[in-house]
């Protein structure tokens, strides 16, 4: 299963899910293991240190110090890890409403994390899209 990689295909079927719970960001040195204690949602090694992505909950039992509070967007839509174009979309989107986002891709779905008080914005303005695109508007 490789997932769809027609961008109107995936604007129009997409549905975003927005996600319990809060989010942040946090950094270890480089060369750092993951504590055993925290599930990370998401973790990057960079060459400067490994980046995790964990609830607020999590950073603050583990002393981390987090940035960027985040919600956690599910774009429901299978797409292609080759799709072209998806991500570029969504975040225009975002960015033209003045909004930071930092997307996520992963095997089956795209993620975005969005400032946590614009949420519900952000998943208006992500339904509205997905309209457009079923409208041949987007």
């Amino acid at each position: 299963m490789s997932g769809e990689t027609d961008l109107a295909r995936l604007l129009a079927t997409m549905t975003p899910v927005l996600q319990p719970g809060r989010f942040v960001f946090v950094t270890l040195p480089a060369g750092a293991e993951t504590p055993t204690a925290i599930t990370p949602v998401m973790s990057f090694r960079e060459a400067e240190g490994l980046t995790l992505i964990l609830s607020e909950e999590a950073a603050a039992r583990s002393g981390l110090q987090g940035v960027f509070p985040s919600r956690m967007i599910t774009l429901e839509v299978h797409s292609s890890l080759e799709a072209v174009g998806f991500l570029a979309a969504i975040t225009g989107h975002l960015a033209a409403a003045g909004m930071g986002v930092n997307p996520v891709s992963a095997f089956y779905h795209d993620h975005l994390f969005v400032p946590a008080e614009r949420a519900e914005e952000a998943m208006r303005l992500l339904t509205e899209l997905s309209a457009a695109a079923r409208e041949g508007k987007a």
